[in-house]
């Protein structure tokens, strides 16, 4: 196949209209639900009061915004694609924006003061009181800026909006790897990603993990649960042909979301007893490096020793519930802390070894190493 022959078949898998739109339109597909902004998604609507004031002082301003990616369904309804911040600032300091769980209307947001309209510090879009607000006239000027929108139409090949979500928010201070790809799981099979959300709220894991409070908001926990859901379910040979470690993550988990045989109930009961397992021998200690010398576990989280603990226990499950209770966390936190004394770990869990050069290795060890 040409390069041409491989363009013209790429560009066909994509069906893309534009159209720019007033805000004043916007809001009212918005009211009547014929844009739709996800739920889950609205849990990347994390501006700082700063930028949303800069995002409402380039409209004021006549600054043109980037395009707003939609995806047109088939009932003609528009789900966000990309531009959720833009359109959640906008909303939200209209007073139009909705909780999307609860249905009811969020406080509008006030601005702070901007480099080029510094009186905009303490304004809102319908002030209560005099000089709070925007005048008449202002308002009206706002409702008719217009927003560019590429809309991706319902013909398009199904794996386009996964694919268009990744490259629109794959740089500068987007969303996190794992933001996206809930995003592109929640395109795919909401329900899959409601089972991953009940997961990472399992006690047993967060005992074991305690992350910090930014790593939770930028959703760690559950790139976590998807790390361990991907490396138990890849073979070594797909281990050693991975080029990069977020996209494989992506890849293996929409695979995983699309497969209709894929034991979703098997798989929970392997994740539950494997933390629950940890979190009995060791809790926070589980993913801590261990110091010989001092006897003791030190640090914070490492990503190495979730990886091969997690997927050493998980595969030697059986084996392990048949070591005597009285006996079994005892010889298991052992089995931890012996780890950090061992070739195979300590050679790749050093910092800069990369991720798609450590865990060909130290899974499979780390299967035969925590068989009892």
């Amino acid at each position: 196949m040409t390069l041409q022959d491989e363009i013209e078949a790429g560009r066909s898998t994509v069906k893309a209209d534009a159209y720019a739109m007033s805000i004043g339109e916007v809001v009212n597909l918005y009211r009547d639900r014929e844009l739709v902004i996800r739920p889950e998604f609205q849990r990347l609507f994390r501006w700082s009061q700063s930028k949303k004031s800069r995002l409402i002082e380039s409209i004021l301003l006549g600054i043109p915004l980037p395009s707003i990616f939609v995806m047109q369904r088939h009932d003609g309804v528009w789900e966000v694609i990309d531009g959720l911040q833009r359109l959640s600032t906008i909303l939200e300091f209209m007073g139009e924006l909705r909780d999307e769980r609860t249905g009811e209307l969020r406080p509008p947001s006030q601005l702070q003061g901007t480099r080029y309209l510094p009186s905009l510090e303490g304004l809102s879009f319908e002030g209560v009181d005099e000089g709070v607000g925007l005048t008449p006239g202002q308002r009206i000027s706002l409702k008719r800026s217009k927003l560019d929108f590429k809309i991706l139409l319902p013909e398009s090949d199904e794996k386009a909006k996964y694919e268009l979500f990744d490259r629109l928010n794959s740089g500068g201070e987007a969303p996190s790897a794992q933001e996206v790809r809930n995003c592109q799981l929640i395109m795919m099979n909401r329900d899959f990603f409601l089972w991953l959300e009940e997961l990472r709220s399992d006690s047993t894991f967060d005992a074991c993990t305690l992350i910090s409070t930014r790593a939770a908001e930028e959703q760690y926990d559950l790139e976590l649960v998807c790390r361990f859901m991907t490396l138990i379910s890849s073979s070594l040979q797909e281990l050693k042909e991975m080029e990069s470690v977020d996209l494989f993550l992506t890849d293996k988990m929409l695979g995983l979301a699309g497969r209709e045989s894929f034991d979703r109930a098997g798989l929970g009961k392997v994740f539950r007893d494997t933390f629950g397992l940890l979190a009995a021998a060791l809790e926070s200690d589980s993913f801590r490096r261990y110091d010989k010398s001092k006897t003791r576990f030190l640090g914070g989280f490492s990503v190495s020793a979730f990886e091969a603990v997690t997927v050493g226990v998980a595969s030697n499950l059986e084996a392990w519930a048949r070591v005597p209770e009285k006996e079994r966390h005892r010889e298991l936190r052992g089995r931890v802390e012996e780890m950090w004394s061992e070739d195979f770990f300590r050679s790749q869990a050093r910092g800069g070894v990369r991720g798609t050069t450590r865990i060909p290795v130290t899974i499979p060890a780390a299967k035969e190493f925590f068989r009892p």
